[in-house]
């Protein structure tokens, strides 16, 4: 029986379908419902009320329920992010719901908090950039919006409102475009809504140099296309792959497809086991169907 050759688990598998977009279109709706007290209207009991309500269903609920699906599908950065809005949206729940019955949260705790969010933003503006110029730009704006406030509680002019309204006008915006692209782009097969790339580029890791090992099954399996399974004797192998082994020993390559059951040793030489085969098919010639 012919078996797919397998290769490990995918570095990154999703479980559940992809949770951002909820969590983006949600913070676009908490955000429109702030914006009205942003720029000064809908301060009665009743806006402020109505506004708790969005902000608590929509800003926590969405942040949350995006945060923790991002969290099972291993996405610590996105996971982060979410979770740690959503408590932020509930404060926001509780402080419209205080204020419409004239109750004023502490300053003080206010200002400490804002400060920490601001820290943490600015940390998170730099580790998007490495994904996405957009996602920068949506932390960016978050970060605008947070300096603001902080400004406020320091003493600033009224113009900081301002900052502030127009801020959380353009944090709905841009979620909504960054869901719209997550969600349209797919679906429609080309980029409706652009969605550019890193700004910053992350330091490459090391390659793996896989040039040896493949020169070996390549070697081995010529030889299998020839010889059927009749061992080919080592001396012959070093020689076939001399140019591509560069002076490095063949042994620890031999040894891990050994392990992996890709190649047989015997006293008369080596030779491509059925699974080597498969492996090499599959890896290399990118065979995938059998049919």
């Amino acid at each position: 029986m012919i078996r797919k050759a397998e290769l490990g688990r995918p570095a990154h598998t999703e479980v559940i379908a992809e949770p951002t977009p909820v969590g983006l279109i949600c913070l676009a709706i908490g955000c429109a419902a702030l914006v009205p007290i942003a720029f000064g209207h809908s301060l009665t009991p009743a806006g402020l009320r109505t506004a708790a309500i969005y902000c608590l269903l929509f800003g926590a609920g969405g942040q949350l329920v995006a945060g923790i699906g991002n969290l099972v599908n291993r996405n610590l950065y996105g996971g982060t992010l979410f979770t740690a809005f959503a408590f932020n949206w509930v404060l926001n729940w509780w402080a419209l719901d205080g204020l419409s019955r004239g109750v004023v949260p502490d300053p003080g705790i206010v200002f400490a908090v804002d400060v920490c969010f601001l820290v943490i933003f600015l940390v998170f503006t730099y580790g998007f950039g490495f994904y996405s110029k957009l996602l920068l730009a949506f932390l960016a704006d978050i970060d605008l919006l947070y300096l603001a406030k902080v400004g406020k509680h320091l003493g600033g002019g009224a113009w900081l409102d301002l900052v502030v309204a127009v801020s959380t006008v353009a944090l709905a915006g841009i979620s909504l475009w960054i869901a719209f692209a997550l969600l349209i782009n797919p679906t429609a097969g080309r980029r409706v809504f652009a969605f550019p790339g890193p700004a910053f580029a992350a330091r490459p890791r090391p390659a793996f140099d896989s040039s040896l090992r493949i020169a070996i099954c390549r070697v081995l399996y010529a030889h299998w296309q020839q010889q059927g399974f009749a061992p080919l004797p080592l001396a012959e192998l070093e020689q076939a792959v001399a140019p591509a082994a560069t002076g490095r020993p063949l042994e620890p390559d031999l040894a891990y497809l050994g392990e992996l059951g890709a190649v047989l040793r015997t006293d008369a030489g080596l030779r491509l086991t059925a699974q080597g085969l498969d492996f090499f098919e599959q890896v290399v010639l990118g065979k995938s169907s059998f049919a």
